[in-house]
């Protein structure tokens, strides 16, 4: 009996880009496992690597707040993009997000401990919210970013309201030069890291079990030229440098340009600031990255909610 049902072989087909038959034969080989399948496709130029935002899947919304050298983004997940339109809803994320400002570290359950500005905590707002919108709701993550002496510049991405969203930015931007220069500056990144995903600040900050999977798919592929060995550890640490390259913010292609690293642009805007300018931080809050909906008992819960 096969491992696997045409609704994986469809899914492995949107993530990959792969044939039919291909992503049959890869789940076949795989016993279904579908991330073994991608990696499989991959190592035989079937499917080319997939960013974390094309396995979007929750609904809810991003909420970024500023305050001075100090910022914040926040996630809040519902199960329909229906209860994201919500007024309530939508309120609920803003003073939630700016309630995180003041929490130390990126701490969700200090967050929902901490005072609700309308009384209680934000814990017992969540739970009044999926009790009375009748849909479950869930506070995934937050990350704050401060500096010194410069701006913490935010940027949201296709808005649905004032600092709330599907994508939010922060930039971090460490400077003793013009503020107004600099905001501008980091606008102008925070478009650039939404659209270009970065996965860490540096090479060095780079997820070490992506490296290693980004690796071992390149020793496949090197393995399959036929080539001598030297010539493919020359291939394998040209993949594994052309991955870090591509997704370490600072090495970065500027996507306004299209030519000039990251790390370039920032250092030439210190001409233009009047100050050394230092990149020290970001945040990309992407709805959903990463995850998958599951099939929940919300009825359940939202009875759970409530006592009953």
């Amino acid at each position: 009996m096969a491992a696997f049902t045409a609704a994986d072989v469809k899914a492995l087909r949107e993530k990959t880009g792969a044939g039919m038959m291909d992503a049959k034969k890869a789940l076949e080989a795989s016993n279904g496992d579908i991330e073994a399948a991608v990696d499989a496709l991959r190592a035989k130029g079937l499917a080319t690597a997939q960013k974390k935002s094309s396995r979007t899947a929750a609904e809810g919304l991003v909420g970024i707040a500023v305050e001075g050298t100090r910022g914040v983004a926040v996630e809040v997940n519902s199960e329909t993009d229906f209860v994201a339109k919500n007024d309530k809803f939508q309120d609920f994320v803003r003073k939630t997000t700016a309630v995180a400002l003041g929490v130390d570290g990126d701490d969700v359950e200090a967050l929902k401990a901490a005072d609700y500005p309308e009384g209680g905590t934000v814990a017992d707002k969540l739970t009044d919210n999926v009790a009375t919108i009748g849909e479950n709701q869930q506070i995934r993550r937050m990350k704050t970013v401060s500096v010194t002496n410069g701006v913490i510049v935010p940027y949201m991405h296709n808005a649905v309201a004032p600092d709330l969203g599907k994508i939010g930015v922060l930039v971090a931007l460490e400077s003793e030069g013009d503020k107004a220069k600099l905001e501008e500056l980091g606008k102008k990144l925070g478009m650039h890291i939404a659209a270009a995903f970065p996965q860490a600040l540096t090479a060095d900050g780079l997820d070490a079990d992506v490296i290693a999977r980004e690796r071992a798919i390149a020793q496949e592929k090197a393995a399959e030229s036929g080539k001598p060995e030297n010539v493919q550890e020359k291939m394998v640490e040209g993949a594994v440098n052309k991955y870090a390259k591509e997704n370490a913010l600072l090495s970065q292609i500027y996507v306004i340009d299209n030519k000039t690293p990251i790390a370039q642009v920032v250092e030439q805007a210190g001409k233009d600031v009047g100050a050394k300018v230092e990149l020290v931080d970001y945040v990309r809050f992407q709805l959903g990255e990463g995850i998958e909906k599951e099939e929940t008992d919300f009825a359940a819960e939202v009875a759970a909610a409530v006592g009953g």
